[in-house]
């Protein structure tokens, strides 16, 4: 990695602020000219979902995409984020999923219904103990204007990281106490704790809501994607974006690294910071 990357390193207060409430936003994270490129692609992949019969009036889950265009694949381990990743998780990570969502206009009457509230990870969060370990994190490259309500905002509970549970209204109507939706333009990177209680919206907007979310977490957690062309992939890469793809020496590797197995320790060393 460019040394010049440490400049973007994780500050004192943007520690403070996702240790105490559970996100982070970064704004101007992605430059102009990289969100029209990027939304170009993400438009290609939309079109060509929608030709293979995805339905346009609902909104499209895409994962496993870095492997599509290189713009994808450079935010793996990107100079402006993946310092502030390690920052907050320490350096045995990996991306371990990745996914796009197209939200178009859903032509729906706004309601007042509930959204889908939950926490990452699925099972993790019944076959552990509480209080729930972080264990990950994602960040949220928006790239179509959210900077106002209805246009299929992320919505989160800020604080919520440490609650096992989310109190919902019993009728199903409404959001939890304290709920809000993420407003923010273009370009805008939002990281998350995987505990963070979130949920997607519905689109009552003419604005299509276009953002790709990238998921790190320690090198011991399962690959959430099937990666498919992950070997080609690792063939063109650095040693970081390696381990960032999930390489590794063994299996035993991924819970006791040795030095190949994260270049990212080494590189930490070099530039005389602790580890």
């Amino acid at each position: 990695m460019d040394a010049a990357c440490l400049q973007y390193g994780l500050t004192e207060e943007e520690r403070r602020t996702f240790n105490e409430t559970g996100y982070l936003i970064v704004e101007n994270a992605l430059a102009p000219e990289q969100v029209a490129a990027m939304t170009r692609e993400v438009d290609r992949i939309y079109e060509q979902k929608l030709n293979e019969g995805h339905d346009a009036s609902k909104a499209m889950f895409y994962t496993d995409f870095i492997k599509d265009h290189p713009l994808f694949l450079d935010l793996v381990d990107y100079g402006k984020i993946l310092p502030k990743v390690w920052g907050i998780l320490g350096w045995n990570i990996y991306m371990y999923h990745t996914h796009m969502i197209v939200t178009p206009p859903s032509g729906q009457a706004k309601s007042d219904k509930s959204f889908g509230w939950h926490q990452d990870s699925g099972r993790a969060n019944r076959e552990m103990e509480s209080p729930r370990p972080r264990l990950s994190l994602k960040v949220a490259y928006f790239l179509s204007d959210l900077s106002v309500p209805d246009r299929g905002n992320f919505w989160i509970v800020p604080n919520s990281h440490l609650q096992d549970t989310m109190p919902l209204s019993a009728d199903g109507q409404g959001q939890p106490a304290g709920a809000i939706p993420v407003c923010v333009k273009p370009g805008t990177a939002v990281f998350f704790d995987r505990r963070l209680w979130h949920a997607a919206s519905p689109n009552w907007s003419d604005v299509t809501r276009k953002v790709v979310f990238y998921g790190y977490g320690y090198r011991w957690i399962r690959r959430k994607d099937d990666m498919t062309m992950v070997d080609r992939l690792l063939e063109q890469a650095g040693p970081i974006r390696r381990q960032m793809l999930g390489d590794g020496t063994s299996c035993n590797g991924y819970y006791t690294p040795t030095d190949e197995d994260v270049p990212l320790r080494e590189w930490l060393k070099e530039q005389g910071l602790p580890v």
